[in-house]
């Protein structure tokens, strides 16, 4: 079974060294493409002076469209399972088989990584939790599933949904959106517990105005996403 990890990245030079040694050491039976999405610090050096895997974006997409690319190339290459890990340390990929197991035990479509299960780790900043939880009211309202962590960029799907992303992925701020794509469509969402850290470097590019934007837009893409057919 081929298994791969996406990492989009933007300006994550004092981090990605990090994630990558990570993933060498506790999760050796992934493979792994960082998506260089036209990081003005040294992102792309590093990845080429350490030999990283690497492909760098020819203009700025954003996470939506950094992720999609790696979905593209992960059907193109004939990958079974796909997880999308963060650049920023955030995610730690030793909980990666516990995903697996889950996503070919119950027949899931998506596997999420939550850190409100269990409700151990870095939780967040209380101002995000806001907005986590505000998402998963929503999502519930809409879709009668209830969601812990619908933010949560650690996500892993099997070959068909990479298929259906690879073709079909929201641009900004993803991952609630695409959620509810999912569960619109009779797909399987589940979640396991999993422990996240702080970030390891860079800054995030959700802040305060950022974040009101981000409720706005989100929530106005999830409701048009609800009403589809």
């Amino acid at each position: 079974m081929k298994k791969l990890i996406i990492i989009p990245a933007f300006n994550e030079s004092e981090s990605i060294k990090y994630t990558i040694q990570n993933i060498r050491q506790d999760a050796p039976d992934f493979d792994y493409l960082i998506i260089n999405d036209c990081s003005t610090d040294k992102t792309e050096s590093i990845c080429r002076e350490e030999g990283f895997n690497y492909l760098s974006l020819p203009v700025n997409l954003g996470i939506g469209g950094a992720v999609q690319t790696g979905y593209r190339y992960a059907v193109e290459n004939g990958y079974d399972v796909v997880v999308q890990v963060d650049g920023d340390g955030q995610h730690d990929v030793r909980f990666l088989n516990r995903m697996v197991e889950t996503l070919q035990r119950e027949n899931a479509d998506m596997v999420i990584g939550s850190r409100f299960i269990e409700k151990e780790g870095f939780q967040s900043s209380a101002m995000r939790r806001v907005g986590i939880n505000y998402f998963m009211y929503l999502i519930k309202a809409l879709t009668k599933t209830r969601v812990t962590d619908p933010t949560s960029g650690f996500r892993m799907v099997n070959r068909r949904t990479a298929e259906i992303f690879a073709v079909n992925y929201p641009r900004d701020y993803p991952e609630p959106e695409s959620t509810v794509y999912l569960l619109r469509r009779g797909k399987k969402v589940l979640e396991v517990p999993v422990v996240m850290r702080e970030r390891q470097g860079g800054v995030s590019s959700i802040r305060f105005k950022r974040s009101i934007y981000y409720m706005i837009k989100v929530s106005l893409a999830i409701l048009i996403e609800n009403f589809r057919k």
